[in-house]
């Protein structure tokens, strides 16, 4: 098959997006797919009336990939190095590649890639693409949005509320809430812009910090834990994954820096009711916001209650082979290339045939 792998973008999680569709690009090369990785953001400068060549360029695009940094990216640099004038969120060429590839194998996190709007235009323009459609990933993109469908649905989550910007200045005391408590946007991804947050003084950098990031933020109790994440497959539970970070919380540093965490698949920790429970309550999320194809829901088991909260769903979650979701592929028995080329056949499945 003739793939694109859609990757990077203008997001802060573009660096992880790199290496998650790196890795997807060259297993699939290695199946014998010709496969090649764009930049949707910076895309390809290349003749229009030869792009069919790109597809069998050596190397594939892989060049792009340069491996995460500890610190999230520069945007307002990655705009300016550019070049020309384009308002585009998308790069040159990416959509008429994309429309000339039998499916784009969709490696975007966070912000354009993972809200549905991306997913929205490739459905109007009849590209075909991997992962949950448009509907789905605008849902679960929205944490505040999927708060309110957890509580109406059934999902265990967290209380929480949202804040706009108009009020930021309200005392937690005035949302009916008290410290210690996390702050986070709430449309942000790989915990960029999560805080926990003990002291009034804290609160209130978290929220002007927040509040740099977007017009929108969630406030929830914070939950002292353990944190899994449950993969979801044709809406079946995988797996849990048991996270144990080296230091603090499972934060940018620790999910990204080599021995940041260790990650256990399946988990060892939890007794065969407690998993079948958070299986379960992972594809009630999975259900409840509309997904389809994969899609990974993270929880956290008080460590005094044993109580289980669904705290958000990742519409397209990591993608190396040392991410989340493959390792808990793996551990039902999935081999990674087999795995992507079955993101591939499922996405068709579900709406292309």
């Amino acid at each position: 098959m003739k793939i694109i792998v859609l990757a990077g973008g203008y997001s802060n999680e573009r660096d992880v997006s790199l290496c998650s569709g790196a890795s997807v690009c060259k297993a699939l090369r290695e199946r014998g797919h010709q496969a090649y990785l764009l930049d949707a953001f910076m895309g390809l400068e290349y003749d229009p009336d030869k792009l069919e060549e790109v597809f069998d360029l050596p190397g594939g695009g892989l060049e792009i990939a340069a491996g995460i940094q500890v610190t999230e990216p520069d945007l307002d640099a990655l705009w300016a190095s550019r070049p020309g004038d384009s308002k585009s969120y998308l790069g040159p060429n990416v959509l008429a590649l994309c429309s000339m590839a039998d499916i784009t194998f969709m490696a975007l996190h966070g912000s354009l890639g993972e809200n549905g709007k991306l997913q929205a235009t490739f459905d109007v323009l009849g590209i075909r693409y991997t992962g949950p459609n448009s509907l789905g990933c605008a849902l679960s993109m929205d944490k505040g949005v999927t708060k309110e469908i957890f509580k109406m649905q059934g999902v265990p989550t967290p209380d929480g509320t949202h804040l706009f910007r108009k009020d930021k200045g309200r005392t937690l005391e005035s949302l009916g809430f008290r410290l210690p408590v996390v702050v986070k946007p709430c449309s942000g991804g790989s915990s960029i812009g999560v805080h926990i947050v003990h002291t009034e003084e804290e609160y209130k950098a978290a929220i002007e910090a927040s509040f740099r990031k977007e017009d929108e933020v969630v406030i929830e109790p914070f939950i002292d834990g353990r944190e899994y994440a449950c993969g979801i497959f044709e809406g079946k539970a995988l797996p849990l994954v048991e996270i144990v970070p080296k230091d603090g919380f499972f934060d940018y540093v620790n999910k990204y820096q080599l021995g940041g965490a260790s990650e256990i698949c399946p988990a060892q920790s939890l007794t065969a009711e407690q998993t079948e429970q958070i299986q379960k309550a992972g594809e009630m999320a999975y259900n409840a916001l509309r997904l389809d194809v994969y899609s990974r829901a993270d929880f956290i088991v008080d460590n005094q209650t044993g109580e289980f909260y669904c705290l958000e769903v990742n519409s397209l979650p990591g993608m190396t082979s040392a991410s989340l979701l493959p390792k808990a592929a793996k551990a039902a028995g999935y081999e990674y290339g087999e795995f992507c080329e079955l993101i591939i056949q499922k996405s068709i499945e579900a709406r292309y045939q």
